[in-house]
């Protein structure tokens, strides 16, 4: 099937990977402008730019969807389907149904819920147990097609949303190859989106400030949901602390905010009298490291209060 793949980021690579290794006719890649990146402000291209020239697969990097470029373009490359990955731009009505099949999106969630650009990361800030990936007919609405295909995936207590962007990454790649398989034969039957949705808006450092009046639970859900960025943090002698990784500790009557072990991780009493533990961290200006060997070069004594 003749395919114009619209993707971004590193989440759209294995999409496309799996597109060219399925034996799909991929006849070109839109993707957002290189930008600069670094201290030197060099441009950077794009990771799924990347991928594409490794297949010597057409790249185009228009800045807007709406002038004419891109539709002239795909009148060129006259695909049967668009594939959007993650692209980062809204596509106007003329693009959306330039196709035979129109346009196919794979969505980090299990839509209706977590429309949005963030839905990895909201999904585990607020506690959800389970997640997925939904493959949809796209409209003119923000992810608000007709739905195709779904598969779940539970979210352990631990992981982060890194480790689940990947593995979403992962299984968007097997939902959208067997997407691309029942258009070809007709087998799909689009299912209107019903009942609860949400909307997951854009991380900002906003949220990045660790308020441990909160529960131990909620701070839990806070620090893995911002990692590896924007990052939770908290302030200890002036300086930033950014945390990546926690675990639920016990019981504690210490105040919210103290420090009550510094036993292989920094242990902090939260609002509800339970301890979070600390396991990962990065203060300001230097590396990335785990709470013990953090904790070799700076003594901290228990009693201190974390900002």
């Amino acid at each position: 099937m003749r395919i114009v793949f619209m993707g971004t980021p590193e989440f759209a690579v294995p999409c496309l990977q799996r597109l060219i290794s399925d034996g799909e006719d991929v006849v070109g890649v839109f993707t957002q402008p290189d930008k600069p990146k670094g201290r030197g402000y060099t441009l950077a291209p794009p990771p799924v730019k990347e991928e594409a020239l490794k297949h010597e697969i057409p790249v185009f990097q228009p800045k807007s969807m709406r002038d004419g470029e891109a539709l002239t373009i795909l009148q060129r490359l006259q695909p049967e389907l668009i594939v959007v990955v993650a692209y980062g731009k809204i596509l106007p009505k003329e693009i959306l149904f330039f196709p035979k099949y129109h346009s196919v999106n794979i969505h980090a969630s299990l839509l209706p819920k977590y429309r949005g650009s963030a839905p990895i990361q909201w999904c585990i800030l607020n506690g959800e147990t389970v997640t997925g990936v939904t493959s949809m007919l796209m409209d003119e609405g923000i992810d608000t097609g007709d739905m195709l295909l779904r598969a779940e995936t539970e979210i352990p207590m631990d992981m982060t949303a890194g480790e689940l962007h990947d593995v979403l990454a992962s299984l968007g790649a097997q939902v959208l190859s067997k997407t691309v398989q029942a258009i070809r034969e007709n087998r799909l039957k689009p299912v209107a989106q019903t009942g609860e949705s949400n909307y997951a808006p854009m991380l900002t450092k906003d949220l990045c400030p660790i308020d441990f009046s909160r529960s131990a639970l909620e701070i839990h859900n806070q620090i893995r949901g911002l990692s590896p960025w924007p990052v939770a943090t908290t302030m200890w002698k002036g300086k930033r602390l950014k945390i990546y990784r926690s675990e639920l500790g016990e019981k504690t009557t210490a105040p919210a905010g103290t420090i009550v072990s510094t036993d292989g991780a920094i242990a902090v009493a939260c609002g509800d009298h339970t301890v979070l533990r600390i396991l990962e961290l990065q203060q300001e200006g230097k590396k990335r490291m785990s709470a013990a060997d953090f904790l070799i070069g700076h003594a901290i004594a228990e009693g201190t209060v974390l900002q």
